[in-house]
């Protein structure tokens, strides 16, 4: 298991940044893997919601299905996600105001494939990349809600 986590503070309020979170069609403008959105539910973010986005970590391409466990509006949403192999992960976003603005925080659990075996392969391929990933998309979603 690998646990990544970042936070920064926005200049946009809550419910702002979680529209931008929360629109499957714009998570090309912030999260640094994303791909392509292959499907998601119609409507909004709810408990049970699905999507399926494609995601590319060094230059390969994982399909991953995320499902809506838990959703507070404009505060906390938890998805679950399989990936190839029997691969999980669980992506937590929880929004606070914060100074006239919001405090975002993420984390992501992802388990590998393979138990023991598949989680030292998986430190091996990936390194330090999650952290990286997860703080340059932070920094794409911060600049997105200062031009907003």
């Amino acid at each position: 298991m690998s646990l990544v986590t970042a936070s920064i503070s926005l200049a946009a309020p809550p419910e702002e940044v979680w529209r931008m979170v929360m629109d499957p069609n714009r998570l090309g403008d912030w999260v640094s893997i994303h791909r392509r959105l292959l499907r998601a539910d119609e409507g909004p973010a709810r408990v049970g919601y699905k999507m399926d986005q494609r995601i590319s970590m060094r230059g390969v391409s994982l399909d991953v299905h995320w499902k809506l466990i838990d959703c507070v509006p404009a505060e906390r949403a938890v998805w679950q996600g399989r990936g190839p192999a029997r691969s999980r992960a669980e992506t937590v976003y929880a929004l606070a105001p914060e100074d006239g603005g919001t405090r975002f925080d993420y984390r992501n659990e992802f388990h590998p494939p393979l138990g023991p075996v598949g989680a030292l392969a998986s430190r091996a391929l990936v390194g330090g990349m999650p952290e990286r990933e997860a703080r340059r998309t932070l920094e794409r979603l911060s600049a997105l809600m200062q031009g907003r």
